[in-house]
């Protein structure tokens, strides 16, 4: 699984809005990440649909098709709601935060341990 087109593609899909304060939101986003991480790694049904939002994700970025990919885009916004309101907020961050940045990755990199679950 790769975390980073995940995280990508739920930046791009939430229309990039870059803010001023972006240093200390990268630092809560990366405190966040951590914390939702072990939230959903602690709860079975929310690494399920984690997994599936990664898999669900990797649909969406080969899907040509407009309407598969916006039926994919609401199976993912749905099961983002499951992952609870620390995910939702995290998600919502991000939209301030280059994807193809340091920090983007590195937030990438520690949602990425989340993959041992969804083997």
């Amino acid at each position: 699984m790769n975390w980073l087109l995940v995280v990508g593609i739920l930046v791009i899909s939430t229309v990039p809005l870059y803010a001023q304060g972006q240093q200390e939101n990268v630092a809560k986003l990366k405190a966040d990440a951590r914390n939702v991480v072990g939230i959903i790694g602690g709860d079975k049904a929310k690494t399920q649909a984690c997994c599936q939002i990664v898999d669900l994700s990797e649909q969406l970025d080969q899907e040509r098709d407009s309407k598969k990919a916006k039926a994919l885009s609401q199976k993912v916004d749905q099961l983002q709601k499951k992952l609870g309101p620390e995910f939702v907020a995290l998600i919502d961050g991000l939209k301030h935060v280059d994807p193809n940045s340091p920090d983007a990755h590195e937030i990438a990199s520690i949602m990425e341990s989340l993959d041992e679950s969804c083997d």
